[in-house]
């Protein structure tokens, strides 16, 4: 009986006591503080670890509060994580919620500028459906609006100039086709789409020229004058001007 009593104290002790550290207590290991998470993500992003990157940006999303600048930062920078592994559709939708989402952000016009630039990369070719191209133009243009001073802004100058020489040139490319084929109404229709969406690009005077040659041919003379006085106005450079608008065809509107 004693002999199973000394047992039995041996194994409350055991059980009690068995791989406790000084002071009886096993301590708790301190999750990670989000801020320090945030920094070792910004790491890896810096060292091109987009995966990884991207994997601890997402877990953080739930660790900052809507009102903390650093819930703006950790959304961005996983959306860009998402367009450089190759997710277009989701990071143009992520960098766009960013902006909305965060108008006040010093990442909301850099949001902007991604959103456009996931775009354009999704348009791989003009003469196909246009949509990513136009949303990619609209977001530019209203970064231009919203935030005109910005470093995001000036980088966005040049891809407004390139989308809008593309949609001109298209537009005009089927301005010529029906103006070859002799269908003016429809011709002048994607003509005048030119002038009047793109002005500044460089089809805007090809397509007003190409405009007097129709109006010439159905003999609208009143048109052909406006127009001529048109391109002398705003595109005094304009190729072959003087060739295609000489002064006795605005009276005329004949060739001379």
């Amino acid at each position: 009986m004693r002999r199973t009593m000394v047992l039995i104290g041996l194994i409350v002790v055991a059980a009690g006591g068995g791989g406790c550290r000084p002071g009886g207590r096993t301590p708790v290991r301190s999750s990670p503080q989000p801020e320090a998470e945030l920094a070792r993500a910004m790491t890896q992003f810096r060292r091109g670890n987009f995966r990884g990157a991207q994997q601890q940006l997402q877990r953080l999303t739930f660790e900052f509060g809507r009102n903390q600048a650093e819930l703006a930062q950790v959304r961005f920078y996983l959306a860009e994580c998402y367009f450089q592994t190759g997710d277009r559709v989701t990071a143009a939708n992520d960098f766009r919620k960013v902006a909305d989402e965060f108008p006040t952000s010093e990442y909301a016009p850099l949001a902007l500028l991604r959103a456009g630039d996931a775009n354009l990369r999704l348009w791989r070719r003009a003469e196909l459906d246009p949509t990513y191209g136009e949303i990619a133009l609209a977001t530019y243009q209203e970064l231009a609006i919203r935030f005109p001073e910005t470093d995001a802004a000036a980088r966005a100058r040049p891809h407004v100039v390139r989308l809008q020489n593309q949609f001109a040139d298209k537009a005009y490319k089927n301005g010529l086709f029906y103006f070859k084929r002799r269908a003016w109404d429809s011709a002048i229709i994607y003509f005048k789409e030119v002038v009047a969406n793109f002005p500044g690009s460089r089809r805007a005077p090809d397509a007003l020229l190409r405009l007097v040659d129709t109006y010439r041919v159905i003999g609208y003379t009143p048109e052909l004058q406006e127009t001529c006085e048109h391109l002398r106005r705003f595109y005094p450079q304009a190729v072959d001007l003087n060739q295609t608008c000489p002064v006795s065809a605005d009276t005329a509107g004949t060739r001379s």
